[in-house]
């Protein structure tokens, strides 16, 4: 597949975690810049992509954007990756003449020709470029926010429903960070609210 001019690989990460914003990324590489060992990131230990990072930040236009849980929780998670992904094209130092996004469906806001590439993590080094900014991005957001609510694991967990995540709602209720409108956290809620009416 041939494609000109210059070309933003773009990836989120964060739809499945309770906690947290979704991130994005959008990555246009320079030829004959481009990091070897370049990969999709869940294929990469934290180590290699800690690596690649400033690498990638070093040679290429990076752009990352997140939508807050907020957005999340008004919009449902599909739309809100979507919107952090045409924020982080938008975000670019120099516009894009065409994205190259990961997965099966294009933005329905986004104002430029894209193209869709199922499994595009492993398939395009612009993708798998996007791929380690938006989850480091994203890991770090997490930490920070592990700092402001201990208890809840989430410097490992990423804001995911493991089992330590899960018992420490049940013990210390919701945050602000938790996305209300998913599952889990809208029946605990739902259970406070039916306590305290």
């Amino acid at each position: 597949m041939q494609i000109g001019g210059r070309v933003a690989g773009v990836d989120e990460v964060g739809r499945g975690p309770l906690a947290g914003p979704v991130t994005a990324a959008a990555v246009v590489l320079r030829p004959g810049f481009i990091p070897e060992g370049l990969n999709d990131s869940k294929a990469l230990t934290a180590k290699k992509r800690e690596q690649l990072y400033p690498r990638i930040l070093a040679h290429a236009d990076v752009s990352v954007a997140h939508a807050s849980v907020d957005e999340i929780d008004r919009l449902n998670i599909l739309r809100a990756s979507h919107l952090a992904m045409v924020r982080a094209i938008a975000g670019l130092q120099s516009p894009a003449d065409h994205a190259l996004i990961d997965g099966n469906m294009i933005p329905r806001d986004l104002d430029l020709p894209a193209t869709t590439l199922v499994k595009g993590d492993s398939r395009s080094l612009s993708i798998a470029a996007a791929s380690i900014v938006a989850k480091i991005c994203r890991d770090r957001v997490l930490v920070d926010l592990a700092q402001q609510h201990p208890g809840y694991g989430w410097e490992t967990n990423m804001g995911y429903g493991s089992k330590s995540h899960m018992s420490a709602l049940e013990n210390l209720g919701v945050t602000p960070h938790h996305r209300g409108s998913f599952k889990p956290i809208h029946n605990i809620l739902y259970q406070e609210k039916i306590v305290s009416d």
